[in-house]
């Protein structure tokens, strides 16, 4: 083994046991120490739910990507595993970036990932390829014919800078394929696919989609798969302008819905929007689970906002979003919580057809760890209400909030009055459709963000937020007469270990 590695393990394990469990979240996954950004490897294998993420364990910046490692029987308690990946070899001496993973037929674990190196010094130019490391779920070893797939071996009109992030998959015939994003020399996204009988040896097979110049520029992270009668594409686009209400992150991320055409190779999209609507969301990525479900995950930040917070006293940084199962559903992705979550709730509080203006407070209702299940709609006999909000982490100075206003069909979440100290991204809205007024919102909290699912999965709204753990309020407002059930769960048991 590498003595980088070697290193890395030895330092990530000292340097974890500073870290109180009190300062991590109940069920989402923080890195074992350090940094952390996208989610990589996301995969089932022998048995158990493994995550890998892009690492850096000597700090809470962004630098020296490795590979970090869990795993977890249920996608909610997670058990750290020894950092999987380290940059040390000359095809990833610059970095070990983004990738996935699959079970090879043979039954050990293959990650597939992008290694950066730079000719020319540190200020050199910098070159990406696909390289492989083969496991047993614990130790991987990288294989002597890295880099699989060399940037060498692009097309003359693609940029070898901006080529990474494989995403593989097994095909029913036993063979591999994969999508890798790389850009054109005009600098606008493109995916590019291969095939291979073993997962070692890849050709090209073409141009699966790319960007018509709409949706940003370089496409980072993508993914590729079936569901329910559709193939759908994920990519996270960088520098995107918004369209309305839509793409409004700057680096963001896009479902495109279509279909793909066997003759040609090439995915035929029908339909894009938004993954989610929040302000903390990038590169998703998802498995197939045995039991058939589409699980996504994401890496749960804002790449604008993370100088400003990683400049906190805490020794981690970044955190994944609740695995989510997609699905189709009237031409759009849904997407919910996994169904494991409701193993950990506990204590619940029920109210149903409170009606009320102004603001209430109701009984049992608080807490920073919490499924909040809440169905607004006008009161009987009153006419249409201007706005409703839900105001959580809150004390008599600060809260987070979640609010409707149906006349203009927009939902905002807004965290300005969350206790930052700085004017970062605070606001984010899209456009909900009001359905009478009535709108159902599941809100999941977890000690540091908010993940809020709107009209069961229709659309989701995601925010990191750093209020101190004492504020636990949980309120709600009316502009005019609403009437709400509400049903809260307290969230247990859930643990990084």
């Amino acid at each position: 083994m590498n003595q980088k590695l070697l290193f890395a393990r030895a330092y990530e394990t000292e340097a974890a046991k500073r870290i109180p469990e009190t300062d991590r979240p109940l069920f989402h996954l923080t890195p074992y120490t350090g940094w952390m950004n996208d989610p990589n490897g996301f995969s089932f294998y022998n048995g158990k739910y493994h995550l890998f993420y892009q690492y850096n364990p000597y700090d809470t910046v962004w630098d020296a990507m490795h590979w970090g490692h869990a795993e977890s029987s249920d996608l909610l308690h997670w058990t750290y595993l020894p950092a999987a990946m380290a940059p040390d070899t000359w095809y990833d001496e610059a970095g070990v970036y983004s990738g996935s993973a699959e079970t090879l037929s043979d039954g050990r674990h293959l990650l597939l990932y992008t290694g950066v190196r730079k000719e020319g010094g540190e200020s050199g130019t910098e070159y990406q390829s696909q390289c492989v490391a083969i496991g047993d779920g614990r130790e991987y070893h990288k294989v002597m014919i890295n880099p699989v797939i060399s940037e060498s071996t692009l097309p003359d009109a693609f940029d070898r800078s901006n080529f990474r992030d494989p995403k593989v998959w097994r095909k029913p015939d036993g063979t591999y394929g994969c999508v890798v994003g790389t850009r054109r020399e005009n600098g606008l996204g493109a995916l590019l696919q291969y095939e291979s009988k073993d997962g070692l040896h890849w050709s090209f097979v073409g141009v699966l989609t790319e960007n018509d110049g709409r949706l940003g520029l370089m496409w980072e992270c993508p993914d590729f798969f079936p569901l329910d009668g559709k193939a759908v594409v994920l990519i996270s686009p960088q520098d995107m302008l918004p369209e309305g209400f839509e793409y409004h992150n700057g680096n963001g991320t896009v479902a495109l819905i279509g279909r793909y055409d066997e003759e040609t190779k090439r995915f035929v999209p029908e339909q894009d929007q938004a993954i989610d609507y929040g302000i903390d969301f990038y590169a998703p990525t998802t498995l197939l689970a045995p039991d058939g479900r589409r699980i996504m995950v994401a890496w749960m930040q804002n790449w604008d906002t993370t100088k400003l917070s990683a400049q906190t006293e805490s020794r981690w940084f970044g955190q994944m979003t609740i695995p989510r199962e997609l699905s189709i559903q009237n031409g759009r992705l849904y997407q919910r919580p996994v169904r494991e979550l409701e193993q950990l709730r506990s204590n619940e509080v029920r109210y149903t057809g409170v009606r009320f203006t102004d603001v209430i407070r109701l009984d049992g209702v608080e807490g920073r760890a919490v499924d909040l299940e809440i169905t607004v709609r006008p009161a009987s006999d009153a006419p249409l209400y201007h706005k409703f909000a839900v105001r959580f982490f809150q004390n008599e100075q600060f809260h987070t909030n979640l609010s409707y206003r149906p006349h203009e069909s927009v939902l905002k979440i807004d965290r300005k009055f969350s206790g930052s100290r700085r004017a970062y991204i605070h606001q984010r809205r899209c456009l909900v459709p009001n359905r009478n007024g009535e709108i159902k919102i599941r809100l999941i909290l977890d000690r540091f963000s908010a993940e809020a699912f709107l009209n069961d999965g229709e659309q989701t709204v995601t925010a990191t937020v750093l209020t101190d753990l004492s504020a636990t309020g949980i309120s709600f407002f009316a502009d005019g007469a609403v009437e709400i059930d509400v049903t809260k769960y307290d969230l247990i048991g859930g643990s990084n270990t």
